[in-house]
């Protein structure tokens, strides 16, 4: 059957008959499940059943525990997620093109394929088109109920149209739906009963040719004193601007091969939901801008505007912070809004100790653990005497500690207002960068041990010279001095099998060129360098989860910097994000066992 579209709108409004959804930038998919049948197919009708065996795979698991739903039909989007509201287009519409087995299992395990449903059409055999929207999500709510995996999930809904949008705003979601209560599954236009909403990112260009033979505009910026491309648009302007724009190209421009080239005079700001190998994506003219000049529309202001930071007051975007790769307090910025969805859990409720470098990682350096008296309402805290401890619960926060030349963030092991750890860490601290290998080879005999007593642990770089080892675990169930009979333990052992490699020595001088396991660091009130943290190196590094996997291949921990992390997040994934807080149980458990039996 025809699948119902929403109809695009401008404009949202809180109504309390309406509910609201983020919008996933995937494919539109049917998913089909009966005893014998599991289908996905697509809203053109092609069959992506054999694309994504990762859903195939999760429904027959399930099979079992649904069959008295079954047949069932659900309707959602089939997305590579890089976080739990955000997907990543390209990789789905790579997924999509696949042909080869082989090559489509190795996908699949490697950035497996999430079905996100939001609506129901069959039931037990039966179409439920006919029943209102709240009845179907019942329907979906039963469903779910009995389905274990989270590679198969139901779509969050929001009564509060100012939580959806501040969740689409955090983190850089496609857009939102917003749905009527009692509306029926309509498949076709003529309704008003579903709509959506893109969230729009708004950049500056000069347009520099008119192209007669398809009616684009092409757009471009400087980069530095090069003229590059950034795609073409064509929709968007009313018919009386874009014969105006059309008439000057034609009568002004010199034509070569069916277009009129102009030089950069002509400014617009354009509507696009990403910037993917140098294309707008779905670009839409904005409004023309006759009072700017072209020289203010350039690469740096480009990638500001596609970053959508909060407004907080930002300032001096252009000062030089890492001076020897050109990495500026804008760049911080930029990275900081882009990791912000990877980052945030980890500082959530946390007590914060940050360290301010004004004028840049080669100038003089300051911890701050207090929040200044000028800060914004808008950021938490916890009072502390006559001082304020900082909290960064929002990216609004996030940003203007950047702004205000915020390099590292570092966090206790513990929430804030609560005596108890929630985590375990291990610092392992080798005498130099170039003795990294020692840190991978203590992190993988620590591996082994935690493997062999049933605990997960979860591994990054320190963004300095080392690497830290992440144990989740319940919060309020074990003390600072339970989990000391832990960590020495461990730290004892692996020292024990390779003296001449690794120390728990704490004096430098007496480590003789040995790593330092450093097991006394994890304690009440004492910090550790937050996941995905900027440092004050010279290059920018940056505090990097990983894959264990990783440790089997050279690994050079400076390539880890505010200039690639991004991409590496959204081409890889991050290997924390859909497993750190589900392993806090299992890891509790098996440590109170191995504790209290010490």
């Amino acid at each position: 059957m025809s699948l119902m579209q929403p109809i695009r709108i401008s404009e949202l409004r809180e109504n309390t008959d309406w509910i609201y959804e983020i919008k996933y930038d995937g494919f539109r998919v049917n998913l089909l499940l009966s005893d014998n049948r599991i289908k996905i197919i697509s809203r053109n009708n092609k069959d992506l059943t054999a694309n994504f065996p990762e859903i195939i795979q999760v429904c027959e698991k399930n099979i079992s525990t649904i069959k008295k739903f079954l047949p069932i039909q659900l309707d959602g989007e089939l997305a590579i997620l890089n976080n739990a509201y955000q997907a990543n287009f390209s990789l789905i519409q790579m997924r999509g093109r696949l042909k080869t087995v082989k090559k489509i299992n190795e996908e699949a395990k490697s950035r497996p394929a999430t079905l996100i449903a939001f609506d129901i059409l069959q039931w037990q055999g039966k179409e439920c088109i006919d029943k209102k929207l709240t009845e179907r999500k019942k329907l979906l709510n039963q469903l779910f109920a009995n389905f274990n995996d989270n590679r198969i999930t139901k779509i969050k809904s929001y009564e509060s149209l100012e939580q959806a949008i501040q969740i689409m705003d955090d983190y850089k979601a496609e857009g939102l739906v917003a749905k009527h209560k009692r509306s029926l599954y309509i498949s076709c236009k003529s309704h008003h009963h579903w709509f959506k909403y893109k969230n729009w990112r708004t950049i500056h260009a000069f347009l520099t040719a008119y192209d007669s033979q398809n009616d684009y505009f092409e757009a471009a910026v400087y980069n530095e004193d090069q003229i590059e491309s950034v795609g073409k648009c064509k929709h968007g302007l009313d018919k009386e601007a874009y014969i105006s724009l059309k008439t000057i190209f034609i009568e002004n421009g010199t034509k070569e091969n069916g277009k009129y080239h102009l030089p950069p005079a002509i400014c617009t700001s354009i509507h696009t939901l990403d910037f993917l190998s140098q294309e707008m994506r779905e670009p839409e003219f904005h409004e023309l801008l006759p009072g700017e000049s072209a020289i203010e529309c350039t690469k740096d202001r480009l990638l500001q505007d596609l970053s959508m930071l909060p407004d907080v007051g930002l300032s001096n975007l252009d000062k030089l912070f890492w001076p020897e790769h050109g990495y500026t307090k804008g760049n911080l910025l930029q990275y900081l809004r882009e990791i912000y969805p990877y980052m945030s859990p980890y500082l959530y409720n946390r007590m914060l100790t940050v360290i301010r470098c004004p004028d840049g990682v080669k100038k003089e350096c300051f911890f701050q653990k207090n929040l200044p008296t000028y800060a914004p309402s808008f950021i938490n805290y916890i009072d502390e005497g006559d001082k304020r401890g900082m909290i960064c619960n929002s990216l609004e926060t996030l940003i203007w500690f950047g702004n205000h030349s915020v390099i590292e963030f570092h966090i206790p092991f513990q929430p804030v207002q609560s005596p108890y750890p929630n985590e375990i860490v291990f610092d392992l601290d080798p005498p130099s960068t170039s003795a990294f290998s020692l840190a991978m080879e203590a992190a993988v005999m620590i591996k082994e041990i935690l493997d062999k007593i049933g605990v997960i642990p979860f591994i990054k770089t320190s963004g300095s010279k080392g690497l830290q080892i992440h144990i989740p675990i319940i919060e309020n169930k074990m003390s600072y001095e339970d989990t000391a009979v832990f960590t020495e333990a461990i730290a004892m052992t692996v020292e024990q099998s390779m003296p001449n490699k690794f120390t728990t020595e704490r004096m430098k001088k007496n480590r003789n060129e040995r790593l330092y396991l450093d097991y006394v660091q994890h304690g009440k009130n004492k910090t550790i360098i937050a996941p995905y943290s900027p440092r004050k190196t010279e290059t920018g590094t940056v505090a990097t989860p990983l894959y264990w996997e990783e440790l089997k291949t050279e690994l050079n921990p400076k390539k880890f910097t505010i200039k690639t992390i991004v991409d590496r997040v959204k081409t890889m994934g991050c290997p924390w994000l859909n497993t750190y807080n589900k392993v806090r149980k299992v890891n509790y458990i098996t440590l109170k066992k191995y504790i209290f039996s010490s």
